[in-house]
């Protein structure tokens, strides 16, 4: 492992050998409400490493370029150095979270279409809620680079949201990063409980990060079970 080249809330990312290739170290931290809210989820990095690397190889048979390369170990992936845009790409299917407050809908009610929203990646500001115009005149991104992002996060949200209803999965919102590498456009960060939305579509249970946002308990399970039905490895 090289040197460390920067920690999140929860990642850290390492130098490799290789200067195209970084290191992706998943940590059991836990943050909420932009940091307001921490804790420690236990084995959740090991989970979210594992859940992450089995949707971008599903993702990969559908066409979509992104970071990962393998996995390294329980915790780490190997993945493209990215230079990331500063900007969130938030998929919405069903009314939950800051939605829900922002536009008066009750939670779980079902949006008619797809919703996309931006956000500025600035914890210092709190990633605010941003449109193609801040963003094209903070100059974060050109015009390609954002149509190419909302087009690529819808069509992300069709086929997750279609594989996801095989495993008894809603996919309610995720949230989705994105990254030059070489010039190129590639899907980067991770698709995990942590960053994702996941109710059973049979009993409406939250099986993410809002057990642990809301203290609804039981998170690590979740995260299992999340796991469990993407792939079928049961985790003691």
């Amino acid at each position: 492992m090289g040197n460390m080249l920067y920690e999140g809330k929860a990642k850290k990312v390492f130098a490799t050998d290789n200067p195209d290739e970084f290191l992706v170290y998943f940590k059991d931290d836990a943050t909420a409400f932009n940091g307001v809210k921490k804790g420690t989820i236990l084995n959740k990095g090991v989970l979210n490493n594992k859940i992450s690397a089995f949707f971008f190889n599903l993702l990969a048979e559908h066409g979509i370029p992104h970071h990962f390369v393998r996995l390294v170990s329980d915790r780490e992936m190997l993945v493209k150095k990215l230079d990331i845009l500063a900007i969130e790409v938030v998929m919405r299917n069903i009314t939950a979270g800051s939605l829900a407050k922002r536009i008066g809908w009750e939670e779980g009610k079902k949006l008619p279409v797809p919703v996309v929203e931006l956000y500025y990646k600035n914890d210092d500001l709190g990633d605010p809620l941003i449109n193609e115009y801040h963003a094209k005149a903070m100059g974060l991104a050109t015009d390609e680079q954002l149509k190419a992002i909302q087009e690529y996060g819808l069509k992300i949200n069709a086929i997750l949201s279609e594989y996801l209803k095989g495993k008894k999965l809603e996919l309610i919102d995720f949230k989705l990063e994105f990254g030059l590498h070489n010039g190129e456009l590639l899907l980067g960060d991770e698709i995990s409980p942590d960053t994702c939305r996941f109710w059973d579509s049979e009993t409406g249970q939250k099986l993410d990060k809002d057990r642990f946002r809301r203290d609804l308990g039981d998170v690590e399970e979740a995260y299992k079970e999340v796991l469990f039905r993407l792939t079928g490895e049961k985790m003691e």
